[in-house]
């Protein structure tokens, strides 16, 4: 049973002592004040009036295994501490260092003491809990820990990264290299859209493209921004110890890390990096100002969806040093022929019930030219959601997008397709994609048709049916024509990869 010796009882003593009074094991207080003696024995704890500085008071006791210095004054605590260390030299000692501690009595407590309650450190903690916004709590931390990583920082954007994720990992490596960490921005797919390609490219951005089979070995730590778990919306390892997320997005599940900052009121991770680099006092130059910018006017439609306060806020401070000229060049990317030729398939195949479109175009060379049709039928009229898929290798891709009041599209996609793949967006844009084996054994384009021509079916009505029950349950268990066509052709489980 473990023994616990408190050594005087002050102001800071007192509500240790009650907490221990409740914990298991054996509680003895000694303290020279007879009348706090009194009053801790009326309320049942074991306690004794004698000077807990009195080296034969000491060598009375047994050995305990934990001892607490908890008296008011400093002089009397340090008496305490030395002749406690003395007598029991493999005992866990904590000691208040009291109000008016000189050089000598820290360097002698911190000699002696296992641990040490600093009223000064306690006082200062106190207040910045009280006054400390939670971003400047925040920023203290997030320096912290990459002040803590010894080695390379790996910054990991989601799968087919927008412009939101491509800033925000740009902007957590700038704040990484001028506190002297060096640190990469890394994603996994394609950078395909014709203008998330020009932001790069217009920016000058540095990015590192990774394969699945390529190591990890060259980084020391992670770092996941606009996204929160790896191997969901990425391909690391689901096992991958991470040390720093940043997201706007509600979690879908668990979030682990050594640092971790979900902020679902921000319109965009882009707003969180800005007030991050705002706090750090750091200059925010052109190239990531710009990035960041755009990275927010994207992902809030132009500031008008799920946009808060902190997103105009940012979007002040960085509109002086955004290169405009650069934002017209990115806005206005050619448009290649392929991509008109998948809006031209999306409008020909259509099914449009009521003011609902969905629309499977087939084989594609560029998934980022799925969202362009989407969003060009729902330029059509009397269509307010529209949904294009199509398919390459053994994925097929999926994107909406609405202006229904009533259509929360995030979840929609959610209750249809995460049984048979991932998905998620938010309400007015969304995205899935669904693995499917048996296109992967196709032998001709006919087959590969004939295959698609059924898929196309299942995902149709899927969506149709979830649109139809938003609000209320989710879509139910999946018929089994649909259980059949999404599963690999290797009999092994389907991961499947996030939207």
């Amino acid at each position: 049973m473990v023994f616990r010796l408190v050594l005087g009882c002050g102001s800071v003593g007192q509500p240790i002592v009650e907490q221990l009074a409740t914990s298991d094991g054996r509680l003895l207080v000694i303290a020279d004040g007879p009348s706090l003696v009194e009053t801790l024995r009326d309320e049942s704890v074991p306690a004794r009036l004698d000077d807990p500085t009195d080296p034969a008071v000491l060598d009375g006791l047994e050995t305990p295994d934990e001892i607490f210095i908890a008296g008011d004054r400093t002089d009397v605590n340090r008496t305490a501490l030395e002749r406690a260390r003395e007598r029991f030299p493999v005992a866990s000692i904590v000691a208040y260092l009291g109000g008016n501690a000189t050089a000598s009595d820290r360097e002698a407590f911190e000699s002696r003491a296992d641990r040490i309650v600093d009223p000064t450190e306690a006082l200062a903690a106190d207040i910045v809990d009280k006054t400390a916004s939670r971003s400047a709590k925040h920023a203290i931390d997030l320096r912290a820990q990459l002040s803590s990583i010894d080695g390379r920082l790996g910054v990991f954007m989601h799968d087919n990264p927008d412009p939101d994720a491509i800033a925000s990992a740009v902007a957590l490596v700038e704040i990484a290299e001028r506190v002297g960490l060096e640190a990469d921005a890394c994603y996994f797919g394609e950078i395909s859209h014709q203008e998330n390609r020009a932001m790069v490219n217009l920016l000058e951005l540095e990015l590192t493209n990774f394969t699945r089979d390529d190591p990890l070995g060259a980084y020391d730590a992670f770092a996941l921004v606009d996204h929160a778990r790896p191997g969901v919306n990425d391909q690391l390892p689901e096992e991958l110890h991470v040390d720093i997320v940043i997201d706007h997005h509600p979690p879908r599940g668990p979030v682990a890390g050594e640092f971790v900052d979900l902020r679902e009121e921000a319109g965009a991770t882009s707003t969180i990096m800005t007030e991050y680099l705002e706090r750090f006092g750091f200059e925010i130059g052109s190239r990531i100002a710009t990035a960041l910018l755009y990275g927010i006017r994207i992902d809030t439609n132009d500031f008008a969806r799920e946009v808060s306060a902190m997103d105009f806020e940012a979007a002040s401070t960085l509109f002086p040093s955004v290169d405009q000229t650069k934002i017209d060049q990115i806005e206005q990317p050619t448009i290649g022929g392929d991509t008109l030729e998948i809006i031209a398939r999306a409008i020909k195949n259509r099914d449009q019930r009521e003011s609902v479109a969905v629309a499977g175009v087939g084989r594609i060379a560029d998934r980022d030219a799925l969202p362009q049709a989407a969003d060009q039928l729902l330029a059509m009229d009397g269509v307010s959601t529209t949904l294009v898929f199509g398919f390459r290798d053994e994925m097929v891709f999926l994107s909406a997008r609405s202006r229904a009041s009533n259509v929360d599209l995030g979840e929609t996609l959610r209750d249809a397709f995460d049984p048979i793949g991932s998905a998620g967006g938010h309400a007015d844009m969304a995205g899935a994609q669904l693995e499917i084996g048996i296109l992967g054994g196709a032998d001709d384009e006919d087959e590969l048709n004939s295959i698609f021509s059924v898929i196309e079916e299942v995902i149709t009505d899927r969506f149709f049916e979830a649109i139809r029950t938003r609000p209320g349950t989710p879509v139910g268990a999946y018929d089994r024509t649909s259980e059949w066509l999404f599963q690999p052709d290797d009999g092994e489980r389907n991961d499947g990869e996030s939207a």
